[in-house]
């Protein structure tokens, strides 16, 4: 038995091997539909260059994203790949990030994610845990082979549920050598427990399968896939804060965006029915690389960045910064979770991101 695993891993070796690596101007081939014009809920920077390009994950799914390079970069250079918030498109806060980012030296790239914007994968607005994070090892695989990339200095970025995303990406990927995750959720986390352990018994969550097993049915009966809501639209006068503060976001010129699930009609029912089962975090404790958890002090999901410090240090931390060997939380006195959006009120702390990848991408 053992002589048969080896031949098989050998073999698989050999065929790798083999296989044509395809060339940048190979992957640039695409049958996607791509908007050329800037149509981002964030002025055009006059420091960088944009261009679109597109990847495939391990799944055959071609990914979308926007490239921003600065202007006169020579040489090989440190890059970081962008996505979130969970619902959003690299239109929004990605992009944001990305541009950023850009000014302050990186090449970096904000992308779709499969289901999602101007990425592929049928059918649209399915999430999954393993399939986005896979879209952020492509990433890395796509920056890996740019000829003005270094492949040892590349980092990410994942805003709100991509952020849990990143994190677990980092966990299983030793090539990704610095990670942020900025006003991030855990997805299984709230999915398994609702907000603040609402939802947190086994009764509960046998409710939540029975009604996403029932769903499924009416959806193939149907031959469609049911579509939760995005934002609630109009608002009501009694929502949460929280709720009000994604209206602001998602609803508003802010940061509405047409081909944006959370500012439309959102996912499918049954969208994040895997969370419910595929924790994301499970195996944070063993990062050996940096990581950097950004979060306001107000937003409602600061416990989802403290829950992320203590899986990975061990330390239970609440309401205030720390750091703790290479990884460090990140509290924004005052902040609110879409402050972490965009820089309607100035307190995204790019600063301190180019800090912490200059620092750890060398």
């Amino acid at each position: 038995m053992k002589r048969t695993i080896i031949a098989i891993t050998l073999a698989s070796m050999a065929l790798l091997a083999f296989s044509k690596t395809p060339k940048n101007d190979e992957q640039m081939t695409t049958t996607l539909q791509l908007t050329q014009e800037w149509d981002k809920t964030f002025p055009k920077s006059d420091k960088v260059n944009h261009s679109k390009v597109t990847f495939k994950n391990r799944y055959g799914i071609e990914l979308a994203a926007d490239l921003y390079t600065p202007k006169n970069a020579q040489g090989k250079m440190p890059a970081i790949a962008v996505s979130g918030p969970f619902g959003a498109v690299k239109e929004q806060s990605s992009g944001l990030y990305a541009q950023h980012m850009a000014e302050r030296g990186f090449i970096a790239i904000a992308f779709d994610p499969s289901f999602t914007g101007e990425s592929g994968g049928e059918p649209r607005r399915m999430a999954s845990p393993d399939i986005n994070t896979e879209d952020f090892l492509a990433a890395v695989d796509f920056l890996s082979t740019k000829e003005n990339v270094d492949p040892e200095r590349i980092g990410i970025i994942g805003i709100c549920g991509f952020g849990g995303m990143a994190v677990n990406a980092a966990a299983l990927d030793p090539r990704i050598k610095a990670t942020v995750a900025a006003t991030m959720y855990d997805m299984s986390k709230v999915t398994v427990e609702g907000y603040f352990k609402s939802e947190d018994s086994k009764e509960q969550r046998m409710a939540k399968r029975r009604a996403m097993a029932a769903q499924r049915t009416q959806d193939y009966k149907n031959g469609s896939y049911q579509r939760a809501g995005g934002v609630v639209d109009p608002l009501p006068d009694d929502a949460p804060f929280f709720v009000k503060d994604y209206y602001d976001y998602y609803k508003t010129k802010r940061g509405y965006h047409a081909r944006s699930g959370n500012s439309n009609d959102g996912w499918n029912v049954i969208g994040c029915q895997s969370f419910l089962n595929q924790p994301l975090l499970a195996w944070a404790h063993e990062i050996e690389t940096p990581v950097l958890l950004i979060h306001g002090e107000k937003a409602h999901s600061r416990y989802f960045s403290e829950y992320a410090f203590e899986k990975m240090t061990g330390v239970h931390v609440e309401g205030k910064s720390m750091k703790m060997g290479n990884k460090e939380l990140m509290i924004i006195p005052g902040a609110v979770h879409t402050d972490l959006y965009d820089d309607i009120n100035g307190v995204i702390p790019y600063d301190k991101m180019e800090e912490f990848f200059k620092t750890n991408l060398k």
